[in-house]
């Protein structure tokens, strides 16, 4: 269900995202608001998918594939710039959360958790 979250998770913050550009600086009240409802959802459901991801790799993923979608659609929707220096980045922030998500062990949260009740009693 974690993975399901994160993905919802960052969905929701290209949306935000894109709602920022199309507010034009806070002068279009219904995005102006989507950005807030946007992020705000995208916050809760990483908060959510951390419960069986890893923070670190939760992250890595949710901000390198959301620059990642966000560049296509700038290029796409709002018809900004791309060249190959865009495409290489792109390409290598792909390649790192690639690479993040093959190298962890996957942890148990609820150990991890029972850790640090310990640290803090001791």
């Amino acid at each position: 269900m974690g993975w399901i979250y994160l993905i919802l998770g960052i969905i929701a913050e290209v949306l935000g995202s894109t709602s920022m550009k199309i507010s034009e600086g806070f002068t279009k009240l219904i995005p102006s608001i989507m950005i807030f409802v946007f992020y705000g959802l995208s916050l809760i459901l990483v908060t959510l998918s951390l419960k069986s991801i890893e923070v670190g790799v939760a992250y890595a993923i949710w901000a390198g594939l959301g620059v990642a979608i966000i560049t296509f659609i700038s290029i796409f929707l709002f018809q900004e710039s791309f060249n190959l220096m865009k495409a290489i980045s792109i390409l290598l922030i792909i390649a790192g959360v690639i690479g993040l998500n093959l190298s962890g062990e996957k942890s148990k949260p609820e150990t991890q958790l029972h850790q640090v009740k310990m640290e803090k009693e001791a």
